[in-house]
């Protein structure tokens, strides 16, 4: 599909979801990170028309990420009458929850209750808006390694973009206008103080990943295979323990 075919196709989506709740949303509610997933996401959300809040939510922040989520934030609300912008500074929130934590300190740990307590931020103020929480995971993240607590994806009621790759993001970023500064952005969750990026992480690249995910002779096939495995149980259904009848 051409990629500005692809836009109105999302963006139909996510109004026509919120068209066949029982009850309307009356607006959606994003976090935005300052990277092309969560600009892209957020974008299409403007341009349903329906009240969009974009939340960007420091926790110990490097200044350039956050500095990125403000400009996207400033973008927004030029091209849009329906965006909403907050900043919702959540240091203390953490620093409190870290100390309260300190007998169990784990630095991973930490790293993903920052997401969550972005994720919590976010449902709170869908719920003060009768809103819906707008994920920003992309394919490869949710269905292919796995790697998806990150800015504020710990937990959403609709993922638009779940079904494209990280280069069809980065595609449709470019037709939508995006700041090339965060087209070209480094992938990073935005969980580290030393703000290391996804690759770093994973070990490869989006470019490398995608095409290990759809080659199965792919010289790193068994690298991507070794991280989904990791992953899987992010991925699987919750294990129910099923009682005897």
């Amino acid at each position: 599909m051409e990629v500005s075919k692809k836009i109105i196709f999302i963006k139909d989506w996510i109004l026509n979801y919120v068209e066949k709740m029982p009850k309307k949303a009356k607006s959606l509610v994003i976090g935005i990170s300052g990277g092309i997933d969560s600009s892209v996401s957020s974008t299409l959300c403007a341009m349903t028309g329906l009240k969009t809040i974009v939340l960007t939510m420091p926790i110990k922040q490097i200044s350039s990420q956050h500095n990125l989520s403000l400009k996207h934030q400033k973008w927004l609300k030029s091209k849009f009458k329906n965006i909403e912008p907050h900043i919702v500074e959540l240091d203390d929130v953490f620093k409190s929850f870290e100390s309260k934590l300190s007998p169990f300190a784990n630095d991973h740990g930490f790293a993903n209750s920052r997401a969550r307590l972005r994720m919590t931020t976010l449902y709170q103020v869908a719920a003060a808006n009768s809103g819906i929480v707008v994920g920003t995971g992309n394919k490869v993240e949710d269905f292919g390694v796995g790697f998806y607590t990150k800015y504020g994806d710990g937990g959403v009621d609709i993922s638009p973009i779940a079904d494209c790759t990280k280069t069809e993001i980065w595609e449709i970023g470019k037709e939508l206008g995006i700041e090339e500064e965060i087209i070209k952005a480094q992938p990073t969750d935005g969980l580290w103080d030393d703000g290391r990026t996804d690759a770093g992480q994973l070990g490869l690249s989006y470019k490398d990943l995608e095409e290990a995910m759809e080659n199965p002779n792919s010289l790193n096939r068994s690298k991507y295979e070794s991280i989904r495995k990791l992953n899987l149980h992010k991925m699987d259904a919750i294990p129910v323990c099923k009682i005897p009848k």
